[in-house]
This record gives C-alpha cells, sequence and structure tokens, in this order.
C-alpha cells in the first residue's frame, strides 16, 4: 500500500491533517500519491461510476424516503404522488429507479473486467470477495426495493421469491413466515422491506471502504495481467486517471440522462402501474431484468430426484451460480492472470458471456414458448434454459480448473513499460 508523503502548506489544513489525516490519506488513495499501473484502460473506469451510482442511490433514496408511506394502503398512492405531487419528485423516482438499472449494469462490466484480466488471483483473492459480497448485498437490496412501489409486479414478485425459502427442508416455513412478519404477503412485510432496504446501502458502503482498502495493498492490476516491477510502470493516479475517470463519467452520465429522459420505464415492467391486487394474478411474473438470468437457473429444475425437489434444486442452483464465484481464485490455477495470453481461456469467456445473455433472454420469457417445432417434439425456452445453466456451471466448475492447468499460455511481457515482446528482448515465459 502506498505511504503518502503530503505535506500541507496551508496551515488550516496542516493543523486539521496533523490531527485528523484525511487529507494525507486522500493523496495516498486517491491523489498523486498512490502510484498506479501506466496501462489501465477504459474498462478501470468502472470501479469509480460503480461508487457514483451508489452514492446516486443513495441521495436519491433518502429524499425518496421523505414522502413514501410503508403501508399496503398507501404505497402505491404515495408513490404516485411523488410523481405528480412533489418537487421534482418524478425526476428523483425515475433517476432512483434507472440509477438501480445502471449500477447493475457497471458493476456486471466490473466483473466480467476481473474474469477476464484474472483480477481474482492471488494477491486480491480477498479484494474479489469482498466484490462478490457488495454483489450479494445489491440484489438483496434491489429486490426489496422492486417491492416497496406496490404494483401488481411488486407484490406478485415477492410472493414468489420468498415462497422458494420454503423449499428449505425443516427450517423452510419458518424462514418465509420471519421474512413476511405473518402468514401472507402484507403490510409487515412491506415495511420489513422497506427498513431492510434503507439499512442496506449503508452496509454496502461499509463494504466498498473495505474493498477499496483491500485493492490498495497489492495495488491494481492492469490489463497485461504482470506485476509492477518499477517505477516505469506506474504514474501517479492524480492528475491521469482522475481526468480519465472523469471522462467515463461524462459519458456514463449522458447515457443515464438518456433513460431517464427519455425511456424511464424501458427497464421496468409496465404492470407495475398496476397497484397490486392479491386476487389477480399477472399472466408472467418475472423480476426486473438483471435477475433475469439467475431466474433462468432457478426454473431451470423440473424433475425431483428423490428427496431433493425440483423446487429446492432450483433454489441451491440459483445461489450456488453466485456462491461460485468466491471459489473461482482456487478454481482457475493458472499462474498468467490476462486472457490476453490465454487463447483457450479467452475462447471460453466469450462463450460465458454469450451464455449470460442467453439466460436472461430465457428468464424474460416463459418456460414453455417453442423455439423449434420438432413435429412430436419441441426444442422450447426449458431446454435452452437447461442447456444454458448446465454450461455456465460446466465452466466454472470443470473447464476453469481443466484449462487453467493444461492450456499452453503466451509468453509476458518483461515489464509494464515494456509490453511489446520484440525479436531482440526477453520474454518471461509462462509458469
Amino acid at each position: 500500500m502506498a505511504t503518502s508523503t503530503f505535506e500541507p502548506k496551508n496551515r488550516l489544513v496542516r493543523w486539521v491533517d496533523q490531527q485528523l489525516p484525511i487529507f494525507s490519506l486522500l493523496h495516498g488513495s486517491l491523489g498523486p500519491g498512490y502510484p498506479a499501473p501506466k496501462n489501465l484502460n477504459y474498462f478501470w473506469n468502472f470501479g469509480s461510476l460503480a461508487g457514483l451510482c451508489l452514492v446516486v442511490q443513495l441521495v436519491t433514496g433518502i429524499v425518496l424516503a421523505m414522502h413514501y408511506q410503508p403501508s399496503t394502503a398507501e404505497a402505491f398512492g404515495s408513490t404516485e404522488h411523488i410523481m405528480r405531487d412533489v418537487n421534482y419528485g418524478w425526476l428523483m423516482r425515475y433517476v432512483h429507479a434507472n440509477g438501480g438499472s445502471m449500477f447493475f449494469i457497471v458493476v456486471f462490466i466490473h466483473i466480467f473486467r476481473g474474469l477476464y484480466y484474472g483480477s481474482y488471483k492471488a494477491p486480491r483473492e480477498m479484494l474479489w470477495m469482498l466484490g462478490v459480497v457488495i454483489l450479494l448485498l445489491m440484489m438483496a437490496t434491489a429486490f426489496m426495493g422492486y417491492v416497496l412501489p406496490w404494483g401488481q409486479m411488486s407484490f406478485w414478485g415477492a410472493t414468489v421469491i420468498t415462497n422458494l425459502f420454503s423449499a428449505i427442508p425443516l427450517v423452510g416455513e419458518d424462514i418465509v413466515t420471519l421474512l413476511w412478519g405473518g402468514f401472507a404477503v402484507d403490510n409487515p412485510t412491506l415495511n420489513r422491506f422497506f427498513s431492510l432496504h434503507y439499512l442496506l446501502p449503508f452496509v454496502i458502503v461499509g463494504v466498498v471502504i473495505l474493498h477499496v482498502w483491500a485493492l490498495h495493498i497489492p495495488g491494481s492490476n492492469n490489463p497485461l495481467g504482470i506485476d509492477v516491477k518499477s517505477p516505469q510502470d506506474t504514474v501517479p493516479f492524480h492528475p491521469y486517471y482522475t481526468a480519465k475517470d472523469l471522462f467515463g463519467i461524462g459519458v456514463f452520465i449522458l447515457i443515464f440522462a438518456f433513460f431517464v429522459f427519455y425511456a424511464p420505464n424501458m427497464l421496468g415492467h409496465p404492470d407495475n402501474y398496476i397497484p397490486a391486487n392479491p386476487l389477480v394474478t399477472p399472466p408472467h411474473i418475472v423480476p426486473e431484468w438483471y435477475f433475469l438470468p439467475f431466474y433462468a437457473i432457478l426454473r431451470a429444475f423440473v424433475t425431483d430426484i428423490g428427496p431433493i425437489t425440483a423446487k429446492l434444486q432450483g433454489v441451491i442452483a440459483m445461489f450456488a451460480s453466485i456462491l461460485v464465484l468466491f471459489i473461482l481464485p482456487w478454481l482457475d490455477g493458472s499462474k498468467v492472470r490476462a486472457a490476453t495470453f490465454r487463447p483457450v481461456y479467452r475462447f471460453l469467456f466469450v462463450i460465458l458471456v454469450v451464455d449470460c445473455f442467453v439466460l436472461g433472454w430465457v428468464g424474460a420469457n416463459t418456460p414453455d414458448r417453442v423455439l423449434i417445432d420438432l413435429g412430436d417434439s419441441t426444442f422450447d425456452m426449458l431446454h435452452l434454459g437447461q442447456i444454458g445453466t448446465a454450461w455456465y456451471f460446466l465452466h466454472f466448475l470443470v473447464l476453469v480448473p481443466v484449462i487453467s492447468r493444461r492450456e499452453k499460455t503466451k509468453p509476458l511481457p518483461e515489464s509494464i513499460a515494456n509490453p511489446v515482446i520484440r525479436p531482440d528482448a526477453h520474454a518471461v515465459p509462462a509458469e
């Protein structure tokens, strides 16, 4: 971790820094005192973009909470009140709703960047695992937030997802009752979800601080996946990467603004503009788009295996699809980090990305939608989801461990400052 040599010239700043070294901390963590690899590309912008999204969600969420009523009788009406009567309430709600989607887009790209460039490998295992914890907290927060408008999709989504826990042997029914606060999704459920939705973002802030702390111990990874070997391999974080991050933030805000002002409901579901009605079931209950791949994995299991019901298999697989990321640093035994020098792994990575998009498409459709009519039989969304699910777990649990120990990798550059292998240059063989 970089040690700051910051010496404030201003007497007031120096006095504050002597007793509370906040300026030294910023100088050494985000300023000229933090040396960053000189070859970071724009995929490294998504960490700072995720931080920006978190701040936006916190600020807009606090404002919205001032006008929201966590009651089944008033929740839908208070949401409409925010949209119609509160000054700029429509803007706060659209920024908050679309900000959640933007947050997930940024984090998903951040995770796939880590998968491609091997940012989960030693010595950054703790950094990676904290990132997975943040993803889990985001998913819990987003699910509870989706329930708060108390529209049709909010109510039935909460009913379906919370009922999944009933598949857990022995304690499942008790967990569901605890989540509901009773024997059905009702007012106590809404109150609990509102409290947790308000609390969890602050928990995320705490884990993000640990995540950034863990990042600064070994330093940033880089597109070549090799360690920093000399001062020539680095540049000060400020002004080089602060300028780069500001450019990325500018582009991101333009995209974000397009959704807020021109397509605010594109990423939502129209049924959520209908008040919740326990007596009318929507024709197709779907979660928010960022849960669709996991929803497809959940629905891929339809046959009981002895005492293990299909429902329990789906629940286990859904959670395992995220938990497998925790052990990824130990599943991948390759000493080479970046997929740039791992041709087989790079090919498998592309297939994984396609597979995740396919699972998302499957989750957005009914399982019985026919894709290919074979006469006596059909190939439908259920079969495609089962293939996609099988490939997802095959990738992480079989292919990655096997390939990482058998793949012939390309030679690594000598250093970040000398990334191009010339005929007269000495390449470091991959281990």
